[in-house]
């Protein structure tokens, strides 16, 4: 079946191109061969539920699984990818990137967030099929060259290992990435691990230009014993977060994808735009609520560990 690009759909309305896309989507899917699920993960069959790519804004586009984001920030002289899922969401993110009429192998440069296996598990499987570089934080580098988080991870020995990979370069807070005219900017937003990079951009549409950020997970989620108030194997876990929460507050955001997309309200953004179209998903105050709620939690989280 021939795939349209979006680009040959802008006169026909955001609800035609998500309709289109929302089939093309389910035709690709179909095609996916079955990935074992990530054994020892309850939730990640949930997680990897499947999601019909949509547009977000000019020249990104939404190409994850339901609940954990991939972005594309596409140019004529190849794509960005931000972030690979788990290892079974691989062949769905490629499959998505197609539905929209994009190839994998345009792909020239792989982003990540961090280094656990819910946001990394794909990325060799992507890096294999596209043959892009993958940039990401020194310690995140680390977890990927192993395929699992080290001892200063909050959730270290919490989670199931995954595909290494093999190439990478790294990314430090403020490190600058371009592929043709996209330029894609590292920020460091640790805490939720030691390694934890947010990413911003510009999109385009028409004139108009508009701020993206997709932003790190910033919960404060530990395994068993782990104190974020008092940790050895990370002692600057709290700073780290509560500077993470300065960063984002401060940073130019008109749309905001976060890691886990139900965080940023994707969802009622996705289904406002079938009438208000890429505007659903513009924001200004998105960044800051964001943070408001994840320093919620670590309140919360700071007072049971009082008790412990």
């Amino acid at each position: 079946m021939p795939l349209t690009s979006p680009r040959a759909l802008a006169g026909h309305g955001a609800l035609a191109l998500a309709l289109l896309l929302a089939s093309q989507a389910s035709v690709a899917l179909a095609q996916v061969p079955a990935t074992a699920a990530t054994p020892g993960c309850e939730v990640c069959a949930a997680w990897n539920a499947d999601q019909a790519p949509f547009r977000i804004f000019g020249n990104t586009y939404y190409v994850g699984v339901k609940g954990l984001s991939s972005v594309l920030v596409t140019s004529p002289q190849g794509h960005v990818l931000i972030d690979g899922g788990l290892p079974e969401s691989a062949q769905k993110i490629i499959a998505n990137i197609a539905a929209l009429g994009f190839r994998i192998e345009d792909v020239k440069l792989i982003l990540n967030s961090h280094g656990h296996i819910d946001h990394a598990g794909g990325l060799a499987e992507l890096q294999r099929r596209s043959n892009a570089l993958v940039a990401a934080s020194p310690s995140a580098a680390l977890d990927l060259a192993s395929g699992e988080v080290g001892p200063d991870d909050p959730q270290y020995h919490a989670l199931p290992k995954y595909p290494p990979v093999k190439d990478m370069r790294l990314a430090r807070d403020g490190s600058h990435f371009d592929v043709g005219p996209v330029n894609l900017t590292a920020h460091a937003t640790p805490g939720h691990t030691p390694g934890g990079l947010s990413w911003t951009w510009q999109s385009c549409d028409g004139p108009r230009c508009l701020n993206m950020v997709y932003a790190d997970s910033l919960n404060a989620v530990s395994r068993p014993g782990f104190k974020f108030s008092a940790s050895s194997e990370y002692p600057q876990a709290l700073a780290d977060l509560r500077h993470s929460f300065e960063t984002l507050e401060k940073l130019p955001c008109d749309v905001l994808i976060s890691a886990h997309p139900e965080a940023s309200q994707l969802w009622q953004r996705l289904e406002a735009s079938a009438t208000a179209g890429s505007e659903a998903f513009v924001d200004l105050q998105a960044c800051r609520a964001y943070v408001a709620a994840a320093r919620t939690l670590l309140e919360a989280r700071l007072e049971q560990e009082k008790q412990q």
